[in-house]
C-alpha cells in the first residue's frame, strides 16, 4: 500500500465534513426563526431531555461509524497488500521415519505415529520419508518437504494401522485397510518377522543424493523382537548407517507380554554406541531431545535468488467497511424514526 494515500485520503474526509458543517451553520442562520414564549421549561422536562440524550449519543456513535467507514475506504483504496520475502532456500537435513510393523509392534504404532506427527510439525524445510517394515521394507513416501502430503500419508498409516488384532469381532473394511497398507511388508516365503537389522539397512538406502553435503537422520521405532535370521543384524545396520554419516534415533515400544530386557538393552545398546538418542516410545521428552539434536546437526543452504511475492489483501480491511457502512445507515434510520 502507497504510504501517502491513506492520510490523504483522511484529510479529504475531513476537509469535506468541515466544509459540510460550515455550509449547514451559514444556512441554519439563514433560516427565518419564530420566536416561542415561555419554552424554557421544556429545558427541564425529563422526556425531553431523555430524546436529546438519545440524539446526541446517536450522533456522536455515527460519527464514529463514519469515521470508521472514511478510514476503512480510504485503506481499501490504498490497496492493502502483504509482501513476503521467500527463498526456495531449503535446510539440507534428510529425516528417515522407519517403523517396525510386525504383529507384536502394530498395536503400538499408532502411538508412534503420532509422536512421528509431533516431531513433522517442528520441522521447516526438511525432507521427510517413511519406510514401514517387518521381513521386507515398503516406501510410504521418499524423501519430500510437501508437509500436506506428509501429513495427510502419516494420518492414513495411523488409520489403518489402529486395528484391533487380538479382537474376535472387526469391520471387514478395517481389515482390508490394514491389509492394503503392509503390503509388500511380508515374503510369502519367508516365517520370519521383525527383521530390525534389515529393516534399518534400507533405512539407510533411502537418502538419495548420497554425494551431496547433507544432514541425514533416521528415527528407528521397534521393539526389537527378531523372529528369524536377518541379513544384517542390528549392529550391521547401524555400522552401515555411521559408514554414510547417518545419525540413527531409537524410540523403543513393546507390548507387556512381549517386554524383553536383552531385547531392550540391545537397541538402547547400539543405539547409543552410534551416537544416537535412545527413548522410551511414551517418553514425554523424545519428541523434543530427537528435534534438538536433528536441528543441532549441521544445515547446509543451497544457494537461490530471494523473491518479493505480493499478495493483496481486501479482506484485511473490507469487513470494517462494511460494519461502518451499516451501523452508520441504521442508526441514522432509527434516529430519523
Amino acid at each position: 500500500m502507497s504510504p501517502w494515500v491513506l492520510p490523504v485520503l483522511c484529510l479529504v474526509v475531513v476537509v469535506a465534513a468541515l466544509l459540510g458543517w460550515t455550509r449547514a451553520s451559514r444556512d441554519t442562520h439563514r433560516t427565518t426563526t419564530t420566536p416561542v414564549a415561555n419554552t424554557d421549561y421544556l429545558h427541564e422536562v425529563p422526556a425531553y431531555r431523555r430524546r436529546m440524550s438519545v440524539l446526541r449519543t446517536g450522533l456522536t456513535v455515527a460519527a464514529g461509524f463514519l469515521v470508521l467507514t472514511a478510514v476503512a475506504a480510504a485503506t481499501l483504496a490504498a490497496r492493502p497488500v502483504d509482501r513476503d520475502t521467500r527463498s526456495e532456500v531449503l535446510a539440507t537435513r534428510d529425516i528417515v521415519l522407519c517403523l517396525d510393523v510386525s504383529g507384536s509392534m502394530i498395536e503400538l504404532d499408532t502411538q508412534i505415529l503420532e509422536k512421528f506427527h509431533e516431531l513433522v510439525a517442528s520441522f521447516d524445510g526438511e525432507r521427510i520419508a517413511l519406510n514401514v517394515w517387518n521381513t521386507t521394507s515398503r516406501t510410504v513416501f521418499p524423501l519430500t518437504d510437501d508437509y500436506s502430503l506428509v501429513q495427510e500419508e502419516l494420518d492414513a498409516a495411523a488409520e489403518a494401522l489402529d486395528f484391533p488384532l487380538d479382537s474376535w469381532i472387526y469391520d471387514q473394511e478395517d481389515l482390508e485397510r490394514l491389509e492394503r497398507f503392509l503390503a509388500g511388508t511380508v515374503s510369502p516365503e519367508s516365517e520370519s518377522s521383525s527383521l530390525v537389522g534389515d529393516g534399518l539397512a534400507t533405512c539407510v538406502l533411502a537418502f538419495d543424493e548420497q554425494g551431496g553435503e547433507r544432514s541425514r537422520s533416521i528415527v528407528l521405532a521397534t521393539d526389537n523382537i527378531v523372529l528369524g535370521s536377518p541379513v544384517y543384524e542390528l549392529s550391521e545396520a547401524a555400522d552401515l548407517a555411521a559408514d554414510r554419516d547417518i545419525s540413527v534415533h531409537g524410540l523403543y515400544a513393546v507390548l507387556e507380554e512381549y517386554a524383553d530386557p536383552a531385547a531392550q538393552s540391545e537397541f538402547e545398546e547400539v543405539i547409543t554406541a552410534h551416537g544416537g538418542l535412545y527413548y522410551a516410545a511414551d517418553d514425554p521428552a523424545a519428541v523434543d531431545g530427537i528435534i534438538e539434536d536433528i536441528a543441532a546437526q549441521q544445515a547446509v543452504e543451497l544457494d537461490a535468488e530471494p523473491e518479493l511475492v505480493v499478495t493483496d489483501r481486501p479482506d484485511s480491511v473490507l469487513p470494517y467497511l462494511v460494519i461502518g457502512l451499516t451501523g452508520m445507515l441504521v442508526l441514522l434510520w432509527r434516529l430519523r424514526a
